[in-house]
């Protein structure tokens, strides 16, 4: 199965292992399809019709009320047969305009496009290449042509064409074109001449359709890496990569400058597919080859033929490849190994990262931890981020020591209560902290889930710790304690630091504390910024009401793009001393964009936290601090009901609420500039957290 062979025979990084090659009209499919996978590569991007073919001026209408077809035989790309369809994307003519300022071309263009639209969801290929806009911000007919193709299609994608020069074609540096749309001028001189601006325009026309993606065309020198961070978020199907683009090594072969290369790891780590096109402009060498009995004369010849054809890549590293069979001289054999050679360079994904493969860009409802008790699996999930019970185990460590030193240096035994004690981990990471700081211990381990109690029976019987531990099953929130706590360890803390509810239940655990009684955590703080992400923007308007656009969700944002850097939200500490306790919260923040960083759309907040435990022992997911290597929470995203444009340079301000009732606490949030949402989840009624 020759499409088997994949890109770097690598398989730890999803669909980037494909590559692409653009191939002439072909008059015979299979052999050109056959021809493209013995190279090496995994698809071919074709025309949909012969080159240089027009549709048909229209003529008289006819008396037999029988019109000829738009295309025939002799203009199509023809398959009789569906064993390609999978390794076959149709381009779109290029001379086609919908949108010129001439009627007669554009309405000419317009049945073009439709034609051959319709001849490739006949064929059921996987997707279809349009060809870049031609009048930037001026695209509404080719929009509204798409469109109508979307709507009868459940299958095939769609991709439009987007060219990223660094200055855009036809725009020298500095040039200022006539400003088109809305905004001030950005990086590239005008919005017109920014290509984000284009496929913005366009992808909105066509409502965000999830079939619709875009593929990058690389020129010679491409934007500064901060306007290419927009692409991140964007549904990047594949990079279009001309010949020309490779520059020359000493040897005469084809290598990419530093910053495509740069760029297509990133890409490749989005699971962003390459399609080589263009043709071979570096020379290639033939395939070694010998008779069946080689004399020894022959054999040195071959040997040397061999070392001539050694292809380097990386003269610092000595990597390289030899061509030797006939699939490997195909004039375009270079280019794939070489991208081959830029897909094994990339990092190997570590056993934490490939464990959260599965969770890039899905959402999952944040938990109700006092409705509902967590299975086991949950638990066991979340016991495997060692990171965490390490830090909570240094707290509690130095913690101890404090006390030990308050006393003199003497060893008195200290009443630790773990509220939430789940399966044991934390009841472990105690006892732990107890034998290195050789205090002795009282543990009690509070639990309401009856059932995560009996694995708790089962740690303490493993460990011998009957007798220093008593488990309690009950709610802490009606639970007496039979004596004052020194120390109160919990892990209520979710993905927004207070989401889950751990103002709450520490507020009220906290009477089992004596005067000096400490909490672990001492404190937390929550973090939001403005975020780009289309694919869950669209997995949460795929449901299609309210409530989903209304309700916060946890997520390992992937495929994302950060606007702004974050701002501090709300922040809780424990003990709680104030009074009357208060844990409702309003935040209005105000983020700011260089204007060099362009345009933007933005889907909604992410939002992070940071928690110091105990006197400089920390847990953060937020990236400016995130812990190492832990994995116990992703970060928390709140949807806007629609994607809001925000121009270059401009600011984006936001507010917050965290508001309770009797019965629960929800969070609400709108944005008010650069233009105004509405308010989100208005008391709580699409998502709450009960209490």
């Amino acid at each position: 199965l020759l499409w088997k062979m994949t890109l770097g025979k690598r398989s730890d990084y999803g669909d980037s292992k494909f590559a692409g090659l653009e191939v002439p009209f072909p008059g015979d499919v299979d052999r050109a399809v056959q021809d493209t996978l013995l190279c090496g590569f995994d698809f071919i991007v074709t025309p949909l019709v012969r080159p240089g073919h027009k549709l048909a001026s229209p003529s008289a209408p006819s008396t037999t009320h029988s019109a000829p077809p738009p295309l025939s035989f002799d203009d199509v790309l023809y398959m009789d047969s569906s064993q390609w369809v999978r390794q076959v994307v149709g381009s779109v003519s290029g001379w086609i305009d919908p949108d010129s300022p001439e009627e007669q071309e554009a309405s000419h263009s317009a049945k073009a496009l439709q034609a051959e639209l319709g001849w490739a969801a006949h064929l059921g290929i996987q997707a279809v290449l349009l060809p870049p806009i031609k009048h930037p911000l001026a695209c509404t007919r080719f929009a509204q042509i798409a469109n109508q193709t979307l709507e009868g299609i459940t299958q095939m994608a769609m991709w439009l064409t987007v060219p990223i020069d660094h200055p855009p074609n036809g725009v020298e540096d500095g040039q200022q074109q006539q400003q088109q749309g809305t905004g001030a001028p950005g990086p590239f001189g005008s919005v017109a001449a920014d290509p984000w601006e284009t496929w913005n325009q366009f992808r909105s026309l066509c409502a965000h359709d999830t079939l619709l993606g875009c593929v990058l065309k690389l020129g010679p020198q491409l934007p500064p890496p901060q306007q290419l961070q927009r692409w991140l978020a964007e549904p990047v199907r594949a990079i279009l990569l001309p010949t020309h683009v490779f520059t020359t090594n000493k040897k005469g072969y084809p290598v990419l400058p530093k910053p495509h290369q740069e760029l297509l790891s990133t890409m490749f780590n989005m699971s962003v597919q390459v399609i080589v096109t263009g043709e071979c402009v570096h020379q290639t060498p033939q395939p070694v080859s010998l008779p069946p009995n080689p004399t020894p004369a022959e054999l040195a010849a071959a040997a040397q033929q061999q070392q001539q054809n050694f292809i380097s890549i990386d003269p610092t590293t000595g990597a390289g490849f030899t061509i030797n069979n006939p699939g490997e001289a195909h004039p375009l054999r270079p280019y794939w190994e070489y991208l081959s050679y830029l897909f094994r360079k990339l990092p190997v994904l570590g056993s934490d990262e490939q464990l959260e493969a599965d969770y890039r860009d899905y959402l999952q409802a944040p938990l109700q931890p006092l409705q509902d008790n967590l299975e086991s699996a949950t638990y066991e999930v979340f016991e495997k981020d060692t990171i965490k019970y390490v830090q909570y185990e240094e707290a509690v460590y130095r913690a101890l020591c404090d006390r030990k030193a308050c006393n003199g240096g003497k060893a008195s035994p200290v009443v630790l209560m773990v509220v939430g004690a789940g399966r044991g981990p934390l009841v472990s990471a105690s006892m732990r902290a107890s034998a290195r700081s050789q205090v002795p211990l009282r543990v009690y381990a509070v639990e309401k889930n009856a059932n995560a109690v009996v694995h708790i029976q089962a740690l303490l019987r493993r460990e011998g710790w009957q007798d220093k531990v008593t488990i309690v099953t009950a709610d802490m929130r009606t639970w007496q304690a039979p004596e004052p706590a020194d120390i109160l360890v919990s892990e209520l803390l979710g993905s927004f630091g207070d989401n889950e509810l751990s103002p709450e239940c520490l507020d009220g655990a906290q009477r089992f504390l004596g005067p000096q009684g400490i909490s672990i955590p001492a404190n937390y703080t929550s973090f939001m910024a403005p975020v780009s992400c289309h694919k869950l923007w669209n997995d949460v308007k795929a449901y299609n009401d309210r409530e989903h656009f209304e309700t916060p969700y946890v997520a390992k944002f992937h495929r994302h793009y950060v606007l702004a850097p974050t701002q501090e939200m709300f922040s809780f500490s424990h003990p709680n001393r104030a009074t009357p306790i208060d844990n409702n919260r309003h935040k209005r923040v105000v983020y700011t964009r260089p204007v060099e960083l362009g345009s933007a759309i933005m889907h909604g907040f992410a939002g992070y936290f940071e928690s110091e435990l105990y006197k400089g022992v920390w847990l953060s997911t937020h990236p400016p601090t995130h812990t190492p290597n832990m994995s116990s929470w992703f970060p928390i995203y709140f949807p806007l009901k629609e994607p809001i444009y925000v121009p270059a340079g401009a600011s984006v301000e936001a507010s917050m609420w965290r508001c309770s009732g009797a019965h629960k606490v929800w969070y609400e949030w709108t944005v008010t500039a650069p233009s105004a949402s509405p308010i989100h989840n208005v008391c709580g009624r699409s998502y709450f957290v009960g209490l």
